[in-house]
């Protein structure tokens, strides 16, 4: 049986997790690790919760340089917050894809990329937002892009006896605009079968974001101004890009219908992106 800790700051969360090693893990929303427990796929010997450490930071900090997001920060609380409506429209709609409602009033957006899923919902706009992640251990701390964060299923720079403690979004350029759409068999209660977001400059210049379609989440864009516009052309750049996509055969999907699929969600993603640059929604 799992002993359960409930320590009063990060500093005696991250000593007993050190100490546990493999064996740790972390609660906070717990959506991931309570279905791993009641189904036995999850057997931690030791859970830390750190919902009673009086030293983690803040929710949410705003600031003109962007934002910084912390553990207990939910997917729920992320959707309704005005300034991350206003910054990252298509990281508040791939949270609002996670789950059921009630699984959003728990889950976490820090979760939901420490689970170094490939088909994490949040991790394409992360990604082509420029986010970074702070992580600390007993020896300190360190800031690592979100790009170099996910090293495969399953597995990110944040090792066993380490904590994530923030998630920090750049604030976007002036006339900017970001989307993100996603593709599942059933919404609400099953993982992506495909996802993209898409950032696109004031002059055109694009980033996409791509789930569920490689071994991690993959970041891939265009340096070069594009005329955002449906057309060859546009079709031309996106099939470029998505050249890095190497997705396989599953239980959800074949990898000639993931493909077909990403290229046409890709395409909604990004002229919606770009039609945001002008603070308009378009149908999609």
């Amino acid at each position: 049986m799992s002993k359960y800790y409930r320590p009063a700051s990060v500093a005696d969360a991250l000593a007993a997790l050190a100490a546990a090693g493999e064996g740790g893990r972390i609660l906070v929303g717990g959506t991931d690790l309570i279905v791993g427990l009641r189904h036995h796929t999850l057997q931690p010997d030791l859970i830390v919760d750190l919902k009673n450490a009086q030293d983690l930071p803040t929710p949410i900090t705003v600031t003109d340089a962007g934002v910084s997001i912390g553990p207990t920060f939910t997917m729920t609380e992320l959707i309704t917050h005005p300034v991350v409506q206003e910054w990252y429209p298509g990281l508040v709609e791939a949270a609002g894809s996670v789950g059921s409602v009630a699984i959003r009033n728990r889950a976490s957006l820090i979760g939901n990329v420490c689970n170094g899923s490939p088909a994490a919902d949040t991790a394409p706009p992360l990604l082509v937002l420029g986010a970074s992640v702070t992580i600390a251990s007993v020896d300190g701390e360190r800031t690592v892009p979100i790009s170099e964060f996910f090293l495969g299923p399953r597995r990110t720079q944040c090792s066993p006896g380490q904590i994530v403690t923030q998630i920090h979004l750049p604030r976007p350029e002036e006339g900017s605009g970001s989307a993100s759409r996603r593709l599942t068999r059933r919404r609400g209660v099953d993982i992506a079968t495909v996802s993209v977001a898409a950032q696109v400059s004031a002059d055109g210049k694009l980033l996409l974001g791509l789930g569920a379609v490689g071994p991690r989440p993959l970041l891939t864009g265009q340096t070069d101004p594009l005329a955002l516009e449906d057309g060859p052309a546009l079709i031309k750049v996106l099939d470029e890009l998505l050249e890095l996509a190497t997705p396989i055969s599953d239980v959800r999907s074949s990898r000639e219908y993931r493909i077909a699929t990403l290229r046409a969600l890709t395409k909604r993603a990004v002229l919606t992106a770009a039609n945001r640059r002008n603070n308009k929604e378009m149908a999609s």
